[in-house]
């Protein structure tokens, strides 16, 4: 059986929860007390659970309490993409519906009136299993939303890259390298960001997730897990994509952006050529793309783009329950 505690009122520091996240089946960057940091004190209060089994963590959860229509909603920490438990690999069945069931019982002592939760999708796992999926289910959890993100698997052989893209991704890389686009790490974030916010501002009318002081402060807190990768015609950057390290299994690409006014350069598919190649090198098995769909509607251009490069979907699911 397992015991349930606030991460605020246990014996846990952030070390020994992010070296546990570190070592757990399903955890990423997002769930560590490292990253969460970053947010100005306050913004998101903090209503993190940790389990113990056998009096030995066994799984966390980052959580926060949010006000919103009226209702008291234990979520998923809002400031990262991925929440849900990070939990150790030997789960089994009973251990994920007591987690569900402890996150049920720990929303009522905290006077709730909803729960959210959106778990890291399946590939993110270093042992596939939906134990933690079903346990929501048969505890009256539904979809409050079923995305779909784009994922590219790398275990291709390294030369057969290319024959994995359509026709016209071929042909757009092989352009970008006869017209002399190269690509490679940097630590141009202030430029790249300058086109990020441009492009944001033209294609969807937004601005970035994070502004560039949290971002710069991100990647000072994980220099090698936040890396930035340019495409640049001799010493102009025309392109780049801000990669994080997810887990030792997933990079995901965060922020990908580039200059309209070097849109025939095709600097991006030779980004994401470069980008497979070098991260299949370290030992990654997925790349995520990112969600092609928003609201659960797809946007079928960028799907297209996406799947050009051998991209398939992948549910990034999230469930509710209301108390």
């Amino acid at each position: 059986m397992l015991e349930f505690e606030k991460f605020i009122d246990s014996s846990i520091d952030n070390e020994i929860w992010d070296n546990f996240v570190e070592s757990s089946d399903n955890g990423t960057i997002f769930h560590k007390r490292r990253f969460l940091s970053y947010h100005p004190e306050g913004r998101f209060p903090d209503s993190s659970i940790v389990f113990k089994k056998n009096n030995k963590l066994f799984g966390v959860f980052p959580a926060t309490i949010i006000e919103r229509d009226g209702k008291r909603i234990l979520s998923s920490h809002s400031g990262a993409s991925y929440g849900g438990v990070a939990y150790e690999s030997n789960l089994n069945l009973r251990d994920a519906f007591d987690l569900v069931e402890g996150i049920v019982e720990f929303a009522k002592q905290e006077h709730c009136n909803r729960i959210q939760i959106t778990p890291p999708p399946i590939i993110y796992q270093a042992k596939y299993s939906n134990y933690f999926d079903f346990a929501l289910v048969k505890n009256n959890f539904q979809f409050l939303k079923r995305e779909l993100t784009s994922v590219v698997q790398l275990d291709f052989p390294k030369d057969d890259l290319l024959s994995m893209y359509r026709p016209e991704a071929r042909t757009s890389v092989k352009k970008a390298i006869k017209k002399g686009v190269e690509v490679v790490e940097c630590e141009k974030f202030e430029d790249y960001y300058e086109i990020l916010k441009k492009n944001l501002k033209m294609r969807h009318n937004v601005h970035p997730t994070h502004t560039l002081e949290e971002l710069l402060k991100l990647k000072e807190l994980f220099p090698t897990r936040i890396r930035l990768w340019g495409a640049f015609l001799q010493d102009k950057l025309i392109a780049g994509v801000c990669n994080f390290s997810a887990n030792e299994k997933v990079v995901l690409a965060f922020y990908i952006s580039h200059n309209e006014d070097y849109q025939e350069y095709r600097p991006v598919n030779l980004l994401f050529y470069e980008i497979m190649r070098k991260y299949q090198d370290e030992g990654f098995k997925f790349l995520d793309f990112g969600l092609f769909t928003v609201d659960m509607d797809p946007n079928w251009g960028l799907a297209r783009f996406k799947e050009n490069f051998g991209a398939r979907g992948i549910f990034r699911d999230s469930y509710y329950k209301d108390l």
